[in-house]
């Protein structure tokens, strides 16, 4: 049997400005004694990410939210792996369905960005899930397949690679799938990396993501193949998120 150490994720999306560094500090202080079963990961705005690798000081992992798929070059606004590495990031979450959605990017864009951080020598966060029709259709598993194969990339093993599970139905509505669909849709997905990452998959960390919360978080964590949270709006404050990371103590 793998043993899989856990990954408590913080995607903080567009929100925090130079005081809010101070959340992650104390996270980072509290991070030992309340979670010290995981990892855990804070991935601020990229204007933050300095600043919070500072405020860490190593205690705890900063990421960035997304990266481009090339090291450089004439690509205003956007941001590279090597950047993000530069700038004190360890992770790189990319293919999150806010980007698909709001951004239209393609699972074969979502490789593209994956394989970069790889590149760079960050740890990359793919992110896959359906949306309400898909499950109301009865398309999840086909839908999340199709997602893993496309997005996955080559290179990608247990020490680089780390995938979330995101209903996007459930993500900032309070919703949540029951436990036994979370276990169905994990459950597929580590056959699935088995299958397409070959002596890897097995040892891959798989994240739920979408309306966690203190209330909610240990029923989801004790979920077979569910190896962590990545976490929205919770994980805003250090108190709130904690209370999720500390499943891991």
């Amino acid at each position: 049997m793998t043993t899989i150490r856990p990954l408590a994720a913080g995607n903080w999306k567009m929100n925090g400005l130079t005081a809010s560094v101070a959340e992650i500090a104390a996270i980072a202080e509290a991070a030992a004694r309340e979670a010290g079963g995981a990892d855990v990961l804070i991935c601020p705005p990229a204007t933050l990410i300095s600043a919070a690798c500072s405020a860490a000081a190593g205690r705890i992992a900063i990421g960035g939210q997304d990266c481009h798929a090339r090291a450089s070059g004439a690509h205003t606004g956007d941001i590279s792996a090597e950047q993000l590495k530069d700038a004190g990031a360890s992770f790189a979450i990319v293919g999150h369905s806010e980007r698909r959605a709001d951004h239209g990017e393609s699972d074969e864009v979502v490789r593209a960005k994956a394989e970069g951080a790889l590149r760079a020598g960050l740890t990359a966060i793919v992110c896959v899930g359906e949306t309400h029709l898909q499950r109301e259709s009865g398309q999840t598993l086909a839908v999340v397949g199709a997602q893993l194969a496309g997005s996955l990339p080559h290179g990608g093993k247990a020490t680089n690679l780390v995938v979330a599970y995101e209903p996007v139905w459930a993500i900032g509505t309070g919703l949540t799938p029951t436990l036994a669909d979370v276990a169905e849709v994990h459950n597929f997905i580590r056959h699935e990396l088995i299958d397409l990452l070959p002596g890897e998959g097995a040892a891959v960390r798989i994240l739920y993501g979408g309306s966690v919360k203190p209330a909610n978080a240990a029923e989801l964590m004790a979920v077979e193949n569910v190896n962590g949270a990545l976490v929205g709006g919770a994980s805003l404050t250090a108190k709130d998120f904690l209370g999720i990371a500390s499943v891991y103590k």
